[in-house]
């Protein structure tokens, strides 16, 4: 005679198992909190500036994909997982994000809020210079600038020797359903053991710049282009990655007919890191 299945467990069974966990959770945090107090003493971490690290970060969201499974959307973790981080950062050494809000406010305080929590102070601007000015007269803030499209040049000003320089691309793992989709970069003064070099971000200031010559770079390389009507040509933003190189870039632009006036190193990032709707990274 067979045996009839087990009853399932009863709902208070069930909620006693999620307090336990809920406990499980706070008890961790705040053991990484014990962490990061100690992690100050040892690295004065309060003397060096912003505590932000792109190239850690960039690895754990990756890390955080590739082993998430189960019904909890991935926003959902990705968003938790961002506002511990930025908040234990934020404790190692305060910083505000100093966001641009000249091509949209909503999408970029969405970005803002979504990456760095409620805790980090939040201070808003009418110009990606005003951002990046503050961020230059600060000792480890961010600014948050338009990663696709800019109506100033902003990214001269991180061309000199010691001043802040593109740090991140966000969002660190990116989706058509993101959230906080809109793509951002990072702008911050840290240290260079600090930084991940897979995209490199270069100044590139070009005479004779037409649509012709910007179809012929299209291909090779993400570019956000300023007309400079002074010159006849045009301030670029340009990403260089993997087989990639400026040198190329340059060649290319010299055979569509432009000229480079000069060319400078502004920062670099993670590489985009993009996920599929049923979860999976490409």
């Amino acid at each position: 005679m067979s045996k009839s299945p087990p009853a399932p467990p009863s709902l208070e069974v069930l909620r006693k198992e999620i307090d336990a966990i809920d406990d499980q959770v706070h008890r961790l945090l705040m053991a990484r909190g014990d962490i990061i107090d100690r992690l100050i003493s040892v690295k004065q971490t309060q003397e060096v500036g912003s505590a932000f690290r792109p190239a850690r970060e960039a690895d754990m969201m990756r890390r955080l994909v590739q082993r998430h499974r189960g019904i909890l959307p991935l926003d959902t973790v990705e968003s938790i997982w961002r506002v511990i981080i930025s908040t234990f950062t934020y404790v190692q050494a305060p910083f505000s994000v100093h966001a641009d809000l000249s091509l949209g406010e909503s999408a970029m305080r969405d970005s803002a809020r979504f990456h760095f929590g409620f805790t980090v102070p939040y201070a808003a601007h009418f110009s990606a210079p005003a951002a990046v000015e503050a961020v230059a007269k600060s000792k480890g803030d961010l600014a948050l600038v338009s990663a696709t499209s800019s109506r100033t040049p902003w990214w001269i000003a991180l061309e000199a020797d010691g001043a802040p320089k593109i740090i991140a691309r966000l969002p660190f793992i990116e989706r058509a359903d993101h959230p906080a989709a809109l793509p951002v970069f990072v702008v911050s003064r840290v240290a260079d053991s600090a930084m991940v070099t897979e995209v490199e971000m270069w100044s590139v200031r070009v005479s004779g710049w037409n649509a012709q010559v910007a179809r012929a770079l299209s291909p090779l390389a993400e570019i956000v282009a300023v007309p400079d009507a002074a010159f006849d040509g045009a301030a670029l933003l340009v990403s260089v990655a993997g087989a990639e190189n400026l040198d190329r870039i340059k060649s290319a632009l010299i055979a569509a007919g432009a000229s480079v006036r000069s060319s400078a190193l502004v920062g670099s990032h993670a590489r985009r890191y993009t996920v599929t709707p049923n979860g999976s990274a490409k």
